[in-house]
């Protein structure tokens, strides 16, 4: 399985390089150093948002939530500023965060404790969150003027020649290299969506670990949410709207099998990009951005019929079942 991921990462770097030529050969501003910067900070709130999708697709679970979740958090970290323009960056930081954390509760709650599937869990909350930045709102939308400046600055400013949304983002990819690959807790949830019978008869807690998986994704959108409004200086009601689209896009197409087990981290960070690059190469084409959402739908499409038929061997093992005293099980 690992190899067949190899080669699949490995053709679709050479598919994200391929489009950067193409698309530079059409435009060369495209690879101007501006451009480059721009790409690099259009994909960190992709690339932070997909890597938290992917730790519900490992269990087989979705988080469809992630974009109203955003709009929510944005929204309140928006009107924050409002009220408190000096008030220091990270109050505002503290405030997406402890939002989106219990956004992500009420969703791992309902999953994990509850047994409710992710999919109708997570649309019900979507709506939810999404009327509730109506509610805080009042359908008003808060503008750039209105914000602190602070509060607009921090995302672009930057240390060591690199943005601090690049940053942020090298360092939840690297956060979530580890917890996925090196901590048992992340190896767990590749068990989990694998063969969740056999997890449950080795022991593995298979809610604590859903429940912490839909808490870390709350916990990025809340962040995200201020990363999205602080970058575009606008908060509203759309914000972030049919995000989570994107995100599963990103996911899929970087071989992260939406029947769970399967997936890692550099293949997700290239299915990102991959995406970025698609998304800004429209205008240079003459493709009107509202296509965005159909290119999505059929990336994820594509993808998932690509990722079934590459999985004969996991097909076979569905059946599977772990007999007496298998696996280490007590008799």
């Amino acid at each position: 399985m690992s190899k067949l991921l190899g080669h699949r990462e490995a053709a679709l770097a050479a598919l994200v390089v391929a489009l950067f030529a193409a698309i530079g050969w059409r435009a060369p501003v495209f690879w101007s150093a501006a451009n480059l910067d721009t790409l690099l900070n259009d994909s960190a709130i992709l690339t932070i948002m997909a890597l938290a999708q992917m730790c519900a697709l490992l269990t087989r679970g979705v988080d469809l939530s992630v974009g109203a979740s955003m709009a929510l958090a944005g929204m309140l970290t928006a009107l924050l500023s409002r009220a408190q323009p000096e008030l220091p960056v990270v109050w505002s930081i503290l405030l997406a965060l402890g939002s989106g954390l219990v956004l992500g509760t009420l969703n791992g709650v309902c999953i994990a404790w509850l047994s409710l599937p992710p999919i109708v869990v997570t649309l019900g909350t979507m709506s939810i969150y999404r009327g509730l930045v109506f509610v805080v709102s009042g359908g008003a939308w808060v503008n750039a003027h209105e914000l602190g400046p602070r509060f607009v600055a921090f995302p672009l400013e930057r240390f060591l020649g690199l943005t601090h949304l690049g940053w942020i983002a090298l360092g939840v990819a690297a956060l979530g290299y580890l917890f996925l690959h090196h901590r048992s807790a992340g190896r767990e949830l590749y068990a989990l969506g694998g063969n969740p019978a056999a997890a449950r008869h080795v022991g593995i807690n298979g809610p604590r670990r859903e429940l912490l998986v839909y808490v870390l994704s709350g916990a990025c959108s809340g962040l995200c949410g201020y990363l999205w409004v602080a970058r575009y200086a606008v908060a509203y009601t759309e914000t972030a709207l049919g995000f989570e689209m994107q995100t599963i896009a990103a996911c899929v197409i970087g071989g992260v099998s939406i029947r769970g087990g399967r997936g890692n981290v550099s293949g997700c960070l290239l299915g990102a990009a991959f995406l970025v690059l698609l998304f800004n190469a429209l205008p240079i084409i003459d493709v009107s951005p509202f296509w965005q959402p159909a290119i999505s739908g059929a990336a994820i499409l594509a993808a998932v019929v690509l990722n079934s038929r590459s999985e004969p061997e996991r097909r076979r093992a569905r059946s599977w079942k772990p007999a007496g005293n298998a696996l280490g099980a007590r008799t």
